[in-house]
């Protein structure tokens, strides 16, 4: 028992809201985010920045209580620090990519915002999924304020074509998935994620869904064609190659290798040997399963990523059939998955030679620890919005219960180490602020599920017309102008 588990949960909210309000980021007196963490007691490194994938939950959970100023302003600022411009400087980042965070620089009495597209990160990683994540928080932010004209502005429609085009432009593979480089997402260290990592494509699913919505037609027809062309590619091949479950594994394991042609059935060459068989045989639930964590030529990464699966989820990219045996599997492997606090990033972590030769004997990435299977608070949210889209809510409220005293007890920390989540991680901050907005989401979210859709989406239809397309281009002006 901890010394505070009869602080009542009111306080422990309470203290939470403080804590999120220290977190906030002014620029020429207007709050633009929220900072990674604040903890004063270690020194700020880049945590005292803002960076786009931290202050999603941040931003939803503003949003939720009418503090809609914030988000807009992150909006509108981050899209100025967009690139705009085509260029082939191996040192610059591409047109429309989204930094992965930025901070507020004082000079001469005047400020500035500095992006990071990763030339500061540890490895100069690129953010693949700060631009998935800025469309997502956009139409969320539209979907609550119901003001379409932000969305219409001439720079915000230009913005998400950008990044659009980024994304279903030209390209090496012939995969309706995203081809991108190892720590590209919440994984931003070396962890043998590079090719087609299913957390991007779920984010990828989510953003074309969210552009679909938001961009006008008119002026847009080429990329509304390119969206509506890839979304189901996209769904049917996520659903179909990267789906496991015992029937799964049963085919799989009987697949012949070093076929050719279009009569394949083994379409990625995959080498029964390099399949963890027997462990997946006795870990999944007979009623239980998931989507892998990637799929390529001679690669099924069969570990499961929880962020993936929880957005896979939420935007209809999984089945309903499939949603359904995920949260089994959270259910039937409640212990692995959420233990002593939820929740696993990722099950099983890698160990032994496996460890040393995919994360280069990463210190911070040790089994257990980090990104290598350690617990994360802020994936709170995700399972919470997934349990209620799933009308599992008994799930998602087991997991707060877990968790709730532990984070104010524990001060907040980023993430937690150990099988079971019971150490605060060797190199976690205090008072993260995703760990923060996350629960305090995840509370919203259970108590109040009709704000649901600000993250899930209307039932999936290649003929849907978007949102944009409603309205004829003089009502548009006449929103924007007005």
């Amino acid at each position: 028992m901890y010394l505070d588990d009869f602080v009542s949960i009111e306080n422990i909210e309470n203290e939470a809201w403080k804590a999120l309000e220290n977190a906030i980021l002014y620029y020429k007196g207007r709050p633009v985010g929220t900072v990674a963490a604040y903890d004063s007691s270690v020194e700020a490194l880049n945590y005292d920045q803002c960076f786009v994938r931290d202050f999603i939950s941040s931003a939803l959970i503003f949003l939720t209580k009418g503090r809609t100023d914030i988000v807009r302003n992150f909006l509108e600022e981050t899209l100025k620090l967009q690139p705009k411009e085509r260029q082939l400087n191996a040192y610059k980042p591409g047109r429309g990519l989204m930094p992965a965070s930025f901070k507020v620089v004082s000079e001469g009495g005047e400020e500035y915002l500095e992006p990071d597209f990763g030339e500061h990160a540890i490895a100069r990683v690129t953010p693949v999924d700060s631009c998935l994540w800025w469309v997502i928080l956009l139409r969320a932010y539209v979907v609550a304020t119901k003001d379409f004209s932000l969305a219409y502005q001439p720079e915000f429609q230009h913005g998400i074509r950008l990044i659009m085009e980024l994304c279903l432009a030209t390209r090496f593979d012939m995969y309706p998935t995203l081809l991108v480089p190892d720590g590209a997402c919440m994984i931003d260290r070396r962890m043998g994620i590079y090719g087609h990592p299913l957390e991007i494509q779920a984010l990828f699913f989510a953003a074309l869904r969210s552009a679909r919505e938001l961009l006008i037609c008119q002026g847009n027809e080429d990329i509304v064609e390119a969206i509506d062309n890839r979304l189901p590619l996209l769904r049917v091949h996520i659903r179909q190659h990267y789906w496991m479950d015992l029937n799964c594994l049963n085919k799989i394991y009987r697949f012949k290798s070093e076929e050719y042609g279009k009569a394949a059935v083994n379409l990625f060459n995959i080498y029964a040997d390099s399949l963890p068989y027997y462990e997946l045989d006795k870990w999944l639930p007979r009623k239980g399963g998931y989507l892998v964590g990637n799929v390529g030529p001679s690669q099924l990464d069969t570990r499961f990523f929880t962020l993936g699966n929880l957005v896979a989820v939420i935007s209809d990219l999984a089945s309903e059939e499939q949603s359904q045996a995920i949260m089994n599997l959270f259910d039937e492997r409640w212990e692995d998955l959420i233990g002593d606090m939820p929740v696993k990033i990722c099950f099983p972590a890698l160990k032994d030679e496996e460890y040393k030769i995919v994360t280069g004997c990463d210190p911070k990435n040790i089994p257990w620890s980090y990104h290598n299977g350690g617990s994360w608070p802020v994936l709170l949210w995700l399972l919470s919005a997934a349990a209620v889209k799933t009308k599992r809510p008994e799930l998602a409220n087991r997991a707060l219960e877990i968790a709730q005293a532990r984070l104010h007890y524990d001060e907040w920390p980023e993430y937690y180490d150990g099988k079971k989540g019971r150490l605060i991680g060797k190199q976690a901050r205090k008072y993260q602020t995703w760990t923060i907005a996350g629960f305090l989401l995840a509370k919203e979210l259970l108590q109040n599920p009709t704000l649901l859709p600000l993250v899930t989406f209307e039932p999936f239809s290649v003929e849907h017309t978007s949102r944009a397309c409603e309205f004829e281009l003089a009502q548009v002006d006449t929103m924007i102008l007005g």
